[in-house]
């Protein structure tokens, strides 16, 4: 198998008529004409897989890795939508980002969608920010004397296109591997470092209610699963300062995906 050909995506939990699955970086969750080069689509490559229809109930940005919500038919999509639309949904992710953010903040900061004309007015956008590890080295940048990242958790309430991304932009702590919000110097030397080149962001636990019983429902893509997030596992290794309420994950195999 070469490395633009499909490969089976894995299956997180699944139930009734909805699913989730980790999406790899790099993949698209559909077709679009903005990307024609791509061949690598959750929709269809997991229609193939099962044999049936699929439909979204959210999306992920190409570069971003983790946790996507499935359904196998419109009505069950927009059971779940409706979750996503109230704000009765837990997003956690996890990013790598230029810089030492605050040790914890909020980001409310209106967003105007990409697409949207200049006289468009803004859309309401919380983000809750918490640092979890840091990371200096001896290189100089920019003006700075040493380079530093960090880990960052990120829980965005609103679900604003790029939010997590423009936020930490906002706060001048964008996330490595961004293309279009970073600097292309600084993510080209982590690239070189990490052997990788990608967007680090990584949406790693929904929490929803479940859709026939109210229970609630945690879907977690834990960044320290090899069999799932080999590039997440490699950058945890590394000699990150970790906070004391956020101890250092050790990698893992596969561990309990949903419960």
């Amino acid at each position: 198998m070469t490395a633009a050909e499909p490969r089976a995506l894995s299956v997180l939990w699944r139930e009734g008529d909805w699913l989730a699955v980790h999406k790899p970086a790099g993949w698209l969750v559909h077709r679009t004409g903005l990307d024609a080069g791509e061949t690598r689509f959750v929709v269809q490559t997991l229609r193939d897989q099962l044999g049936r229809h699929v439909h979204p109930v959210h999306r992920l940005d190409k570069g971003t890795s983790g946790v996507l919500l499935m359904a196998l038919s419109p009505a069950a999509a927009r059971e779940l939508s409706l979750q996503f639309e109230q704000r009765q949904v837990h997003k956690r992710y996890l990013a790598m980002v230029r810089g030492w953010p605050p040790a914890s903040c909020s980001v409310d900061h209106a967003l105007r969608p990409d697409d949207a004309p200049p006289d468009a007015p803004p859309q309401s956008a919380l983000t809750h920010l918490r640092r979890l590890a840091t990371w200096e080295l001896p290189v100089p940048v920019d003006r700075y004397p040493s380079t530093r990242v960090a880990l960052v958790e990120a829980c965005p309430e609103t679900g604003r296109r790029h939010q997590i991304r423009r936020h930490l932009k906002h706060l001048a702590h964008p996330i490595i591997g961004d293309a279009t919000h970073g600097k292309g110097a600084h993510n080209r030397g982590w690239a070189e470092r990490l052997g990788l080149q990608r967007l680090w962001l990584h949406a790693a636990e929904l929490r929803l209610r479940h859709p026939v019983d109210g229970r609630e429902l945690s879907v977690r893509s834990d960044p320290r699963d090899a069999a799932l997030n080999a590039d997440w596992c490699h950058l945890l290794s590394q000699p990150w300062d970790w906070t004391p309420s956020a101890p250092a994950p050790a990698p893992q195999p596969a561990p309990g995906r949903a419960r």
